[in-house]
């Protein structure tokens, strides 16, 4: 996406102001309701992310995916509910949500942008055809007070380098588990002894069948599987046994 003007943000709440007060109209089944900001964070502690748009390539591949994954390690240090804001309508953030296939994270429908709007967050995407939309950034709220802001620079593209859970979690006090993908074929008795070793250990991962085109664009000289750990090629089954056996009892 196209560079945001240094400006835009200026009007941008900070921390220890209040998120603003109102309602939203959200689409519940076959009715309409309103949820009200004051209900969702009086007396709570929220952890609140927000983003350019549903079923767009980062918040899809990694914003939301990761706080969903992380939310019991949230509640684990006392927030009490994940919110994803997104400058859609309900209809978009519910049919958003069902592919996404999230049951924890709260999907929150800014679709005339007045939250986003009241957090001076909103900004100019006309340029891709998006209208006004929300800059990315994630916060912690207490009892309706932002505790914590983590704003993405306003740098060119769409920058995604401080508003994603692993950094909210570690402010939190968490320490977020590794990112692990596996890149496997049907049949791979050494995809299922990767995947023994990590169920051993208590470790979750993501499991991406490869075509041999895939195969043969990645690492690893075609080999299943491929074990990629918080973005870096680790290697095959038996790099990835050593790295679970060396990480001794965290791996419990």
């Amino acid at each position: 996406m196209p560079s945001v003007p240094s400006s835009a943000l200026t009007a941008a709440l900070r921390v220890g102001d209040r998120v603003p007060s109102l309602s939203v109209p959200v689409r519940d089944g076959a009715g309409w309701t309103r949820w009200s900001t004051d209900a969702l964070f009086a007396g709570r502690t929220v952890v609140v992310f927000s983003l350019p748009g549903a079923f767009t390539p980062t918040c899809s591949s990694s914003h939301v995916p990761r706080y969903e994954e992380l939310y019991e390690a949230f509640r684990g240090l006392g927030v009490d509910e994940v919110l994803c804001v997104s400058v859609n309508d309900s209809f978009v953030m519910n049919a958003w949500k069902a592919d996404q296939g999230v049951e924890k994270v709260k999907f929150f429908p800014d679709g005339n942008g007045d939250f986003t709007r009241g957090m001076g967050m909103l900004v100019d995407k006309a340029a891709v055809g998006f209208g006004p939309r929300s800059w990315r950034y994630a916060m912690v709220v207490k009892d309706g007070v932002i505790d914590a802001l983590f704003v993405e620079p306003e740098i060119e593209g769409d920058p995604f380098v401080v508003s994603d859970a692993d950094t909210v979690l570690r402010h939190l006090g968490g320490e977020a588990p590794p990112d692990i993908a596996l890149v496997t074929r049907p049949g791979c008795s050494h995809c299922e002894r990767a995947k023994a070793a990590l169920a051993a250990a208590g470790l979750a991962w993501t499991e991406v069948p490869a075509s041999s085109r895939l195969l043969r664009a990645l690492p690893g000289a075609g080999t299943t599987p491929l074990v990629f750990i918080d973005k870096q090629h680790l290697g095959g089954a038996d790099e990835l046994v050593a790295w679970v056996q060396g990480r001794g009892p965290r791996a419990a």
